[in-house]
């Protein structure tokens, strides 16, 4: 499989390592000094940019008939042009703000989770996440996923950095957002919590990566899987949990 990168930093280095790794060859590595030059000739593109640039990769692979996975975080509120784009040049699409298996299982956790304390209005949820200092969005792309989980199976209906205290919320709007507190600090690939807390106890779940090389094991496997395959898709279709 022919590969282009879209985005060459760390994670770009690291997921041509384990490409590489799996018999697949490099067409394009794409950073901010060179052109889209290759990408045509890719089976595939797997984009880790930055949020300002992420449009642009991922409407140039649309219009190269390649299809695109996408690991940015940061760039969401473009998402429905792109889908959009996507439908119209008959391509193929996965977004995820986390392509690691390991967070993927985390997610469907945090799911069955949030249904089953949903019945339970005597606990309260936050989340905490933790990564480097170079990561640019906050919260997280995957705290945010995981959040918009608890409140697709809950009462809860939205989610604040931190507490939302410079809005003055009143006590029953507070009590409808999740709190995620989002945390930067030196060497840290990622580590996401999700508590539910009540007065006599607390039930936390939490994913910590140890390095980098499962989210970008992850996006290989998804490029992999969206080879010859047209349409939108989400890492349930690549793991199969839709079944």
């Amino acid at each position: 499989m022919k590969i282009a990168l879209l985005g060459y930093g760390k994670m770009g280095q690291t997921i041509e390592r384990i490409a590489l790794e799996r018999g697949h060859e490099i067409v394009l590595k794409k950073d901010e000094f060179n052109t889209y030059d290759g990408l045509s000739n890719a089976d595939v593109a797997i984009d880790f940019s930055i949020p300002m640039v992420a449009v642009s990769n991922i409407s140039s692979c649309f219009h190269a008939n390649v299809p695109v996975i996408s690991g940015t975080t940061g760039w969401l509120e473009h998402y429905d042009e792109m889908a959009t784009l996507c439908k119209e040049k008959n391509g193929a699409f996965i977004s995820s703000s986390n392509f690691s298996l390991g967070v993927n299982l985390f997610f469907e956790l945090n799911d069955y989770l949030a249904k089953m304390m949903a019945k339970f209005d005597s606990y309260r949820v936050e989340m905490e996440e933790i990564h480097h200092t170079q990561k640019l969005d906050a919260p997280s792309g995957t705290a945010i996923s995981l959040a918009k989980g608890v409140i697709a199976n809950s009462n809860y209906t939205g989610w604040a950095l931190e507490k939302p205290e410079s809005t003055h919320p009143s006590k029953s709007e507070l009590a409808k957002q999740i709190p995620i507190d989002a945390i930067r600090t030196e060497n840290v690939p990622g580590t996401h919590t999700v508590s539910y807390i009540s007065e006599v106890d607390t039930i936390e779940i939490k994913h910590t990566a140890h390095n980098r090389d499962g989210f970008a094991l992850g996006a290989v496997i998804a490029a992999e899987w969206i080879v010859g395959k047209k349409g939108i898709f989400t890492m349930k279709d690549v793991l199969n949990f839709n079944n």
